[in-house]
């Protein structure tokens, strides 16, 4: 029974290990990487078992035939689900990146450029994946003079930066994979919004944090406007009843940088277990 109750106990710590998750109320770096490493881990330590009982084989000297088929086939499985889920998401990533590149490029202040979206609602984001296209909206050129529209590219130039658009779409994979996990949509909310302060924050030191927080306060008193795939935006629909976080944030001058992201990860060894378990199967 040695495979089906390392199975199980992947699953159990995985479910205790969000069930039991508080939000944290400290400073924005030790948030992050509180609610980062619960979002994260539970589910690479049920991918590493998964891999675990694949490597393994249905076969082994304490290991009954059906048991060793049913938890073969339940890794297989799943790792094939995951790996199904992840190219329907890539390819809805790359219609997104193919019909944003059909739009004009147009020179921005300084050396950036955008795809020119030709509606009049006020909209910025990256869209793509490592390297992403920067889309603008002809509404938010009409809108905002150029100190604002300096404060909102800065604020994109951060999210292009940090790859977020690259980490993030891998995180949604994980976020569709284990659903079903306690807490996942909060704490996918929470990340979405750490996300945004950070690169507010970026942006903050360059410009002063309350222009940002007024352009950011005329992009969502407009509707919302969602493309597909993997983005970063400005005005994130999901967080707009969360505004007011965003802009405490900014007016508050916190004395932790945006860089800061400092934690405690030694619970990372935790998802190489399973893996360590293959060397002494037989």
């Amino acid at each position: 029974m040695m495979h089906l109750f390392l199975l199980a106990l992947a699953i159990t710590i995985a479910w205790y290990w969000r069930q039991y998750w508080k939000p944290s109320t400290s400073a924005w770096n030790q948030r992050w990487s509180s609610t980062l490493s619960a979002f994260l881990l539970p589910p690479l330590l049920l991918l590493s078992t998964a891999i675990a009982l694949v490597l393994m084989g249905p076969k082994g000297q304490m290991v009954c035939w059906w048991e060793g088929w049913s938890s073969y086939g339940i890794g297989i499985g799943w790792l094939a689900f995951a790996a199904a889920l992840a190219g329907k998401l890539a390819g809805a990533g790359r219609r997104s990146l193919r019909q944003i590149r059909q739009y004009p490029a147009i020179p921005l202040q300084g050396r950036e450029v955008g795809r020119l979206l030709p509606t009049p609602l006020p909209f910025v984001a990256q869209v793509g994946f490592w390297q992403p296209e920067l889309v603008i909206s002809q509404g938010l050129l009409d809108t905002l003079d150029a100190e604002h529209l300096t404060a909102v590219l800065l604020h994109e130039q951060a999210h292009a930066k940090n790859h977020d658009t690259f980490w993030f779409f891998w995180l949604g994979w994980l976020r569709e994979l284990t659903a079903w996990l306690p807490h996942t949509d909060y704490l996918w909310q929470e990340l979405l919004m750490l996300r945004e302060i950070r690169a507010d924050l970026q942006a903050a030191q360059v410009v002063d944090g309350l222009v940002l927080a007024e352009a950011l306060l005329t992009v969502v008193s407009v509707p919302a406007m969602q493309p597909d795939g993997c983005f970063a935006a400005l005005s994130e629909v999901a967080l707009r009843d969360r505004l007011n976080e965003r802009i405490d944030a900014l007016l508050t001058k916190s004395t932790t940088t945006a860089n800061d992201v400092r934690g405690n990860w030694w619970h990372l060894t935790l998802i190489f277990l399973p893996l360590l378990l293959i060397p002494f199967h037989s």
